[in-house]
């Protein structure tokens, strides 16, 4: 059977997006080959049934993937991408899920003509509820482009881009974004614990109402303002809270702030 694609890294990230594209049946084990130089790493991978070589000399001669995945850090990306060069300019697509590196990266390292998707994941892709974002340059078939998508839709929800230049900001909000609403779920177990809750009680009575709050407004057909609206009773104790939360626009310009500096960072990071 042909190999489909090939994965460069396996990683968390990496396998997780390998166990959804297996988990859902959109590609079979022996359409996938992982190249992992970490022996523990690669023996995960060939539990999913997927082979496995600690090298890219490993692929089998005379493959050509449909597509090759970089899911390995931005620091090694270079290297790791420069194994492949032989793919390069021909009808092999490189995903690439690194952080802050322009397509023009890869367009140096394999040629011009070279169809390259930058691929904005982040970590809740790990359980299937993640968020990514795809920006493919002007050498994407469609039909790629499609293959590509319903692959990682296999991790979460899909969305596009055509402005490369809007991916620093991805970064910023979907990319960097859990962690802001863990470091949220961390402040409102200790405001609980604050006001009187015992420790294992606050930090449940947090994620949940998080959770809950979220798949609400997920499945809702109102806005979040609204669903805000119908919790918050005149004069009520959701309207003392918000007023903390909103007076002067508090909690905005924060995250706005934040969000900011994740952006300049990520602009940093890509040059």
């Amino acid at each position: 059977m042909t190999i489909k694609v090939v994965l460069a890294g396996c990683g968390n990230m990496g396998y997780a997006m390998l166990a959804g594209w297996l988990k859902s049946g959109q590609l079979k084990p022996a359409e996938t080959f992982v190249v992992e130089p970490n022996a523990d790493l690669r023996a995960r991978a060939e539990t999913l049934g997927a082979a496995a070589s600690p090298d890219a000399g490993g692929l089998p001669a005379g493959e050509t993937p449909k597509l090759v995945v970089l899911a390995v850090k931005p620091q090694v990306i270079r290297d790791v991408t420069a194994a492949y060069k032989h793919l390069g300019n021909g009808e092999t697509t490189f995903v690439s899920v690194a952080a802050g590196t322009p397509v023009a990266t890869f367009e140096a390292i394999l040629g011009s003509k070279t169809p390259i998707i930058r691929v904005m994941p982040n970590t809740p892709a790990a359980i299937g509820k993640g968020m990514m974002v795809v920006y493919a340059n002007g050498n994407v078939s469609p039909e790629t482009k499609s293959f590509v998508e319903e692959l990682l839709s296999a991790s979460g929800a899909v969305a596009t881009i055509d402005d490369e230049g809007l991916m620093d900001a991805v970064t910023a909000v979907s990319g960097s974004g859990p962690a802001y609403i863990f470091h949220f779920i961390e402040c409102l177990t200790a405001a609980a614990e604050h006001a009187g809750l015992p420790k294992e009680t606050a930090k449940l009575l947090a994620m949940q109402t998080v959770f809950g709050a979220a798949s609400l407004a997920a499945e809702s057909a109102e806005e979040p303002g609204v669903l805000r609206q119908q919790v918050t009773s005149p004069n009520g104790t959701t309207a003392a809270a918000l007023a903390v939360l909103m007076g002067q626009d508090r909690l905005k310009n924060l995250l706005t702030e934040a969000v900011e500096a994740a952006r300049v960072r990520s602009v940093e990071l890509g040059k």
